[in-house]
């Protein structure tokens, strides 16, 4: 979508300028004459060529170079992707899109379980998501790396797959905009603000209007990174920068209405309704109303992946005989739909008891295609979403509170191994967080009980299998999660999770033996560079050396089971107990999950929370409630999921 913006009257083809062409080989590019470089990567380049390639394109086609490197910064983060699409048919780190050659083809949203979405036994199992309509059928506009091929004289292979070349492209679409709407290619970065706007390929002013304030916002703050191939590439800090943000008026976008929605200023947001209807033989979907959070809290928000593209999600959003969530974000833009007002229950999470306490959020994208990127410009506006919900209804932001759908436990033994496993090891939680203003940090010291999981994201790259074809391994990339073995050596057998009942592998979707980036374990044992963690009732090891930790210290309140018990039940859901259902509510077994907690183990802490259920099986509201008992239980941090437990099974520890 970004950078669509027509020729102007009189452009003509030009060729890339020498200095750019010069630039090409230290970064792995071919020039535009001949054939795209065999590796396309600049692994293997000088560290510095990225920052040159966008000072020689911000030169010869006089963009301000802060304008250029701020774009190219939400576009991508500077990075390449090895020259993969994104989700949405984009390349490079200025994310010019080729719907026609992205290889996006279609997909299909795993199942949402077999639990019934609300708890009971009346509904079947949810519809599988439909197929999406591949990239290519996507609105000429989005296909703005042939335009950028039409400015720069260069060869649309060369766009795709040389960084120096993309960059030299982009630069050419925005100095195209800029010139399309009537404005000089000033020097000052403050007069760039409707064509960085236009870039963003937004045809409403609000979405177009919140990616320039990112671009202008990153350009005030400035930014510095080492990119996906190994470039150093600093945005210097322009704190005196005022966007003339008045041009926008002139720039020819339609009003969107926000008009319905819940969400906060700073981000593009329409109302998409799920439906509430009845259907079929008395049924009915895709949500139940409720009185949230004035009759129970909103505790939790959990962070999807769609699995699809944005135009076949909602389609689906909007089937009354589907599931629901809340909001969708676009990748290539970060504009949110929302479908479900935050109080109501949307059956998003496969486990009744965190739909009935959460809020979820679908974000565009492909968990095992980890180069169909999330982009910053998704990550922000999602960020901004979560931060305003989580003041709004007091949630922590923390990666108790804040879950991905990978982290939602099973709500019982059956419903385990359906559970789902996005946004997977690709999601970014360190930078989310960070830009939710709670970077991970030690808060205790060397040799605290508990830990916090903090790989570096970039050079953090475990193998996995399975993003294309079974058994095969993904593309290298970074991650946010952390392999757990056995014992102290990586020979060792990967931890096992009874409940999945498999043998555990390097799938990208096998969670068995998985850490994931913000998540707090208590400390089971140190052995040389090994730290061991207990998770699923076992004692987990992963390296962790002084050079390039991946964890860091912290405090945390941890669970132990009782003195006496050999060990405790853990569930997947907190429901209360059976003398608290009222005449007409059918009573919710407590029933627990193949795992136990032993004696001697311990466990960190996210929440204490009150045995709850949310009776809502019916189309009207009149039999609707909400059922609180006595019994208290913990949520803790039991393996990549999160489990309950009764607190008068077990002693807390401070």
């Amino acid at each position: 979508m970004r950078g669509s913006v027509p020729l102007p009257r009189g452009s003509r083809r030009r060729v890339l300028p020498v200095a750019a062409v010069l630039l090409l080989p230290l970064l792995g590019a071919a020039p535009p004459t001949g054939p795209p470089s065999a590796t396309g990567s600049a692994t293997a380049a000088a560290p510095d060529g990225l920052q040159r390639a966008f000072a020689a394109a911000a030169a010869e086609y006089r963009v301000p170079g802060s304008v250029l490197l701020g774009v190219s910064y939400l576009q991508s983060r500077w990075d390449a992707h090895g020259g993969a699409p994104s989700v949405t048919g984009g390349y490079g780190p200025m994310h010019l899109t080729d719907a026609a050659t992205a290889l996006a083809g279609t997909s299909e949203h795993h199942a949402e379980g077999t639990e019934d979405p609300r708890g009971d036994d009346a509904r079947p199992a949810p519809h599988p998501r439909a197929a999406v309509a591949d990239a290519a059928a996507r609105p000429a506009r989005l296909s703005t790396l042939p335009t950028a091929a039409g400015l720069t004289g260069l060869d649309a292979a060369a766009l795709r797959t040389d960084p120096a070349a993309n960059v030299a492209g982009g630069a050419a679409l925005l100095a195209a905009a800029q010139r399309g709407l009537g404005r000089p290619l000033s020097a000052d970065p403050a007069d760039w603000y409707a064509a960085v706007a236009r870039f963003s390929g937004a045809d409403d002013s609000a979405t177009a209007a919140a990616y320039a304030d990112d671009v202008y916002a990153l350009i005030r703050d400035g930014a510095r990174r080492t990119t996906d191939a190994g470039q150093r590439v600093v945005l210097a800090a322009r704190p005196d920068v005022v966007p003339k943000a008045g041009q926008l008026a002139r720039a020819g976008l339609r009003t969107a209405s926000a008009a319905g929605t819940e969400c906060p200023a700073t981000v593009s947001c329409e109302w998409i309704p799920a439906p509430y209807e009845e259907f079929g033989d008395g049924d009915y979907g895709n949500h139940d109303l409720a009185d949230r959070p004035a009759a129970q809290r909103i505790r939790y928000i959990v962070v999807h992946d769609t699995e699809g593209a944005w135009d076949g999600v909602l389609n689906l959003v909007r089937d009354p005989a589907y599931v629901s969530w809340n909001y969708t974000l676009r990748s290539t833009d970060g504009h949110i739909a929302q479908h479900v007002k935050a109080e109501d229950v949307a059956w998003h999470a496969g486990n009744w008891y965190v739909n009935a306490g959460s809020i979820g959020l679908e974000h565009e994208g492909f968990l095992a295609d980890p180069d169909a990127w999330y982009t910053e410009a998704m990550y922000r506006s999602s960020a901004r979403l979560v931060k305003y919900l989580a003041k709004r209804y007091g949630i922590p932001l923390d990666r108790q509170h804040i879950l991905g759908h990978d982290n939602v436990p099973g709500p019982t033994a059956a419903g385990v191994p359906g559970m789902h496993t996005d946004p997977g090891p690709y999601w970014d939680w360190a930078h989310y967080f960070e830009l939710l203003g709670k970077p991970f940090r030690p808060t205790a010291g060397k040799h605290a009980a508990v830990v916090t999981i903090r790989p570096n994201y970039a050079a953090n790259r475990p193998v996995y299998t399975g993003c294309a074809s079974a058994g095969e391994p993904c593309a290298a990339h970074g991650s946010s999660e952390v392999r757990l073995y056995s014992d102290h050596f990586e020979d060792a057998p990967l931890i096992k999770d009874i409940g999945l009942g498999t043998t555990p592998t390097a799938g990208v979707n096998d969670l068995s033996s998985r850490v994931s980036t913000g998540q707090q374990y208590a400390v089971a044992d140190r052995w040389g560079e090994w730290t061991a963690i207990w998770y699923l009732g076992q004692k987990a090891w992963f390296r962790d050396p002084p050079a390039e930790p991946v964890a860091v210290p912290a405090k945390g309140v941890t669970v132990t089971a009782k003195d006496g018990a050999d060990s405790v039940p853990v569930y997947g859901r907190a429901y209360p107990e059976a003398s608290a259902y009222p005449a007409g509510v059918p009573v919710q077994t407590v029933s627990p999950l193949p795992y136990r907690l032993p004696a001697g183990q311990k466990y960190v802490v996210g929440d204490e929370v009150p045995g709850e259920y949310y009776y809502a099986v019916t189309f009207t509201e009149f039999s609707h409630r909400v059922v609180r008992g006595t019994d208290r239980y913990y949520e803790i941090q039991y393996g990549h999921r999160v489990a309950y437990v009764r607190a008068a099974d077990v002693e807390v520890v401070r």
